[in-house]
């Protein structure tokens, strides 16, 4: 299994530029970059650390500068954007790129000389190896690696200011650097180099992707000094930089990174390389818990929230959301055979239900988590719902869990935050609050919601008598009194045909408001077509697939409003309040072609079509964040990948569809 680039792309600044790799280290931290070599977004960066893990993120260290000197000729590797200018022009000298098991480069700058660069990190630890092993040479060649470091917010851009570094010194073969009084020692490490010190800065680095995002995208970045070595044919050196006082060693990282990956492989049970990418791809967003943060923190809370098991939504700037882990967790983790993951994630999150709600998200800083959510906790019931289905002890979680989620229904008969409550009327859920963006298509601009969707979505209430059914039925097997959620779950599914099922056959509603129904063909009905319980007659199924397919499928996932509509945006670009803006009106999702593909398979029972819809998938493991699925994609064709480049619930999704479609059945019964 590989995934690999080759010289056509990798020698063409536009399209290495627009390729990107990436590792993880288990706690929220990771490395990142183009393969041009050039950082083109603020998030790049060879050690991004999770301070609070998995949030509190912090760029240490932006890059490495890397000269090969060979025959008395300089030949630069790296690559760097300024105003006007393109310098050095590194990938000029890529010949190959591999994927796995990390992110692997090999550069010729001359004939007769190769040299490899390989990146990872060591998992449940801030610390990044790049390994620079020279594979063919007439003779010893020079290396000089200058790191530019860095101190800032992951988010934001870095700027020179009086008294950085707060310490610099060169001991023991390392060089440590603390860049305030109160910053972790970032330490940097050539075994066999000569470091030569330096001190300088590099001014107005461009990051293009900030640019054409309408955000700030110039920064400065220092440069403390370079390490020096010689590096004989078939000899190989590693540079390590990490805030750990003990760090693992390069060999030992390496063995465990590549035993790792096979066991992934090995318990998703994958028989083909798009499954093996896939639950690879996985493991990027899976935070296991008990990680103590690396730096104090001003938020009381702040251990409590750091020590939980969760998934982080997407990459390079998503923390995690509840929302997209419940989504996100079949797929990472049921379908991967990691249960007891699922389990620690479902249990880390129920420590956080208030009100009856699972948090929308947990701030980056580690403040408290934010409730703006209606469909989190509905998601919640469909985890465990699939949890209880195929897990060994999933009757025994599900009789621990009973007391929350019995708490949950409670909540949401008498109502709580955001005018959340069911109808006693219809026994439908409705929920909204000006102002407030509550279901999955969220975007705002200033006071602007763009898709308020206030009143009784769609797909708010196919979760809720999906819900309500997986209470009835959790309730006969634990033998609680069942009786309630079944007389809800009734008035639900009548309430829910004549509410949303269109009279012109045109599938279903996206939304009830006071004014009437919602008649914009929108992906949401497909959730209605799709989860385990669903209210709707196969005739009804078949209308919803068929609407959807027609009006919003492509090749690479799911338009979130018809072409045919007026409000329909055809491109996700510009400026973050353009995007925003068209984040839902027309652009497309790729996780919710795992939705489509299994109201498909039960409308049309045809595997092979059902893997059809997503084998254009795998063309995008080589187009963006290579290896991964990005989060969204142009609603026009040619459909170009925007948003994060590894996104959880794409890669979440798509797996379980890809397997679902393979199996070519439906989920087990509770």
């Amino acid at each position: 299994m590989n995934l690999t680039i080759g010289p056509d792309i990798l020698r063409e600044y536009e399209g290495a530029s627009r390729r990107e790799w990436l590792v993880t280290n288990g706690l929220g931290g990771y490395a990142s970059g183009s393969l041009s070599g050039a950082n083109t977004r603020r998030y790049h960066g060879l050690l991004i650390a999770a301070l609070i893990p998995p949030t509190g993120r912090m760029a240490l260290l932006s890059k490495l500068e890397e000269i090969v000197v060979a025959g008395g000729q300089l030949y630069e590797l790296s690559a760097n954007q300024y105003p006007g200018a393109l310098h050095p022009q590194g990938w000029q000298y890529l010949e190959r790129f591999d994927n796995y098991p990390a992110p692997t480069f090999l550069y010729r700058p001359i004939p007769g000389l190769l040299l490899e660069k390989r990146i990872w990190m060591a998992h449940g630890e801030h610390t990044t190896f790049v390994r620079y092993k020279l594979i063919e040479s007439t003779g010893a060649v020079d290396l000089r690696l200058a790191p530019l470091v860095c101190w800032k917010d992951f988010h934001a851009e870095m700027h020179p200011w009086e008294g950085l570094p707060s310490s610099l010194d060169t001991t023991a073969g390392e060089t440590r650097i603390r860049f305030t009084p109160d910053s972790p020692i970032l330490r940097l490490l050539a075994k066999g180099s000569h470091w030569e010190a330096g001190g300088y800065w590099h001014y107005n680095v461009e990051h293009q992707r900030e640019l054409e995002r309408g955000l700030d995208f110039r920064e400065d970045l220092y440069c403390p000094g370079h390490f020096q070595l010689s590096l004989k044919p078939g000899a190989e050196v590693t540079f390590v930089a990490t805030i750990e006082t003990k760090a693992a060693t390069s060999e030992r990282a390496w063995a465990v990174l590549l035993e790792r990956q096979a066991e992934l492989i090995a318990g998703a049970k994958a028989e083909d390389d798009f499954a093996r990418c896939l639950a690879l791809a996985a493991d990027q967003f899976s935070i296991e818990g008990n990680h103590e943060p690396s730096r104090p923190s001003k938020v009381v809370a702040a251990k409590r929230i750091a020590r939980r098991s969760t998934i982080i939504a997407g990459y390079h700037w998503f923390s995690d959301w509840g929302r997209d882990t419940m989504i996100a967790l079949p797929g990472l983790c049921l379908e991967t055979g990691r249960f007891q993951l699922a389990r620690d994630i479902l249990t880390s999150f129920a420590g956080f239900v208030s009100e009856g709600m699972l948090p929308n998200r947990f701030p980056d800083q580690g403040e408290f988590p934010e409730y703006n959510t209606v469909d989190a906790t509905l998601w919640y019931f469909e985890a465990i719902r699939r949890y209880v289905a195929i897990a060994p002890d999933g009757l025994e979680l599900a009789r621990e869990f009973w007391p929350v989620l019995a708490d949950i229904f409670q909540w949401h008969i008498r109502g709580t935050r955001y005018g959340i409550q069911a109808d006693r009327s219809d026994g439908l859920l409705r929920a909204g609050q000006l102002g407030v963006q509550l279901t999955w298509m969220d975007a705002r601009v200033g006071d602007w919601v763009v898709t308020p969707r206030m009143g009784k979505p769609v797909e708010i209430n196919a979760l809720w008598f999906n819900a309500l059914r997986t209470m009835e039925q959790l309730a006969e097997a634990l033998g609680e009194p069942s009786h309630e959620y079944a007389e809800w779950a009734d008035l639900a599914a009548t309430g829910f045909r004549r509410a949303f099922v269109r009279p012109d056959g045109q599938g279903l509603y996206d939304v009830i408001t006071k004014s009437g129904p919602d008649a914009s063909i929108r992906p949401n009905q497909i959730f209605a077509a799709s989860l385990h319980y669903s209210s709707l007659t196969p005739a009804d199924r078949e209308s919803v697939v068929r609407v959807v397919a027609e009006n919003l499928l492509t090749p690479r996932g799911i338009r979130t409003l018809s072409p045919a509509d007026s409000a329909y945006r055809a491109r996700y670009e510009g400026g973050i309040g353009e995007r925003d803006s068209a984040y839902h009106q027309g652009t497309v999702w790729p996780w919710l072609l795992g939705s489509f593909v299994e109201a498909h398979l039960k409308v049309h029972n045809d595997p092979e079509k059902a893997r059809a819809f997503l084998r254009p998938l795998q063309e995008h493991l080589l187009e963006a964040g290579v290896g991964s699925i990005s989060e969204v994609f142009d609603g026009d064709a040619p459909h170009l990948p925007d948003g994060c480049i590894a996104q959880a619930w794409s890669v979440a999704e798509v797996l379980r569809a890809w397997n679902l479609a393979g199996k070519a059945n439906d989920d087990a019964s509770i």
